[in-house]
């Protein structure tokens, strides 16, 4: 069975709300965005995987995969909705200059919690938090970017490469084939 739906659509039974943490359920409320079929079924993706990031396309696929059909510029719209209002973080993947979307934190996190991102499986884990040198360093960027005119909005610290899961079942590089020669 498959279902089908745009943003205005409501059906019942909606999932349970003890499942959604408080501060997204208040993020909602406070955003005035309606608990319709698209935004649980969103919320639950999201809610599933917590340390994943979805680009459009995977969200697109995941959901469609679990019977719902919601057009793609729906999702686009709704996922752009939850960003404004803070249930969902939007980065850039600098790879492939690919939107990705991911739960936001729901305590308040430092705003230069760094974190590290695997490659392979889009999952993320925090990184212990930055010491004064590295935080006067940030902020020292932040001042030069501001003198330059530019206005920052958010300093995104990520690391980004293999996790250990995905290390341990990557292929060994084959003998000889580490860096291509230049001629």
């Amino acid at each position: 069975m498959q279902l089908c739906c745009d943003m205005d659509d409501t059906l019942n039974p909606a999932p349970a709300l003890a499942t959604v943490p408080v501060t997204v359920q208040q993020r909602l409320a406070r955003a005035g965005l309606r608990r319709t079929l698209a935004v649980r079924a969103v919320l639950q993706l999201f809610l599933a995987a917590p340390q994943r990031d979805f680009s459009h396309a995977q969200a697109h696929a995941a959901l469609q995969a679990r019977g719902l059909a919601l057009h793609r510029v729906s999702l686009y719209r709704l996922l752009d909705r939850l960003v404004a209002c803070g249930v969902l973080q939007r980065h850039i993947d600098a790879a492939s200059a690919t939107r990705r979307y991911a739960l936001a934190p729901t305590d308040e996190a430092p705003p230069l919690a760094p974190r590290f991102e695997c490659v392979r499986c889009q999952r993320r884990w925090p990184l212990p938090p930055l010491d004064d040198g590295a935080r006067r360093a940030m902020e020292a960027i932040l001042q030069a970017t501001a003198h330059a005119g530019h206005q920052a909005q958010r300093v995104i610290l990520s690391v980004q490469g293999l996790c250990a899961g995905c290390a341990l079942a990557a292929p060994a590089p084959r003998a000889g084939s580490s860096a291509p020669s230049g001629g």
